[in-house]
């Protein structure tokens, strides 16, 4: 199942990469525990902006950080701090998982709170 997941991620990074290099990336990694999220610039190798469940101001108040309500939070908090630092448009990296459940969930709270992709 990793092998596989490995072979989808390498597909989707390298038509990101083809077709919208200049454009930010915004990655997502989910754990059996926890999930992450950065925006990364290609370009320099650096990462720009990152949110996660292991962060004290996002798993007060839940009992999990692996489910959907969690990935919100999350979503919600990196389109913040893209905001202050003048981030609006990215290229969404699902990281070779499905659309659905908790990766759909960072994807639509950061839509709502304000990022473009």
């Amino acid at each position: 199942m990793q092998a596989l997941r490995e072979r989808r991620q390498n597909r989707l990074r390298h038509k990101i990469k083809k077709h919208s290099y200049d454009k930010l990336r915004l990655t997502v990694f989910r754990s059996g525990r926890h999930m992450y999220a950065q925006i990364i610039d290609d370009r320099k190798g650096v990462t720009l902006v990152s949110a996660s469940t292991l962060q004290k101001s996002v798993i007060k108040d839940l009992k999990s950080g692996s489910n959907v309500a969690a990935s919100k939070i999350v979503g919600s908090i990196l389109a913040e701090r893209a905001k202050k630092v003048g981030i609006d448009v990215v290229v969404f990296d699902r990281g070779g998982y499905r659309y659905h459940g908790r990766v759909k969930a960072i994807a639509e709270a950061a839509r709502l709170g304000g990022l473009r992709f």
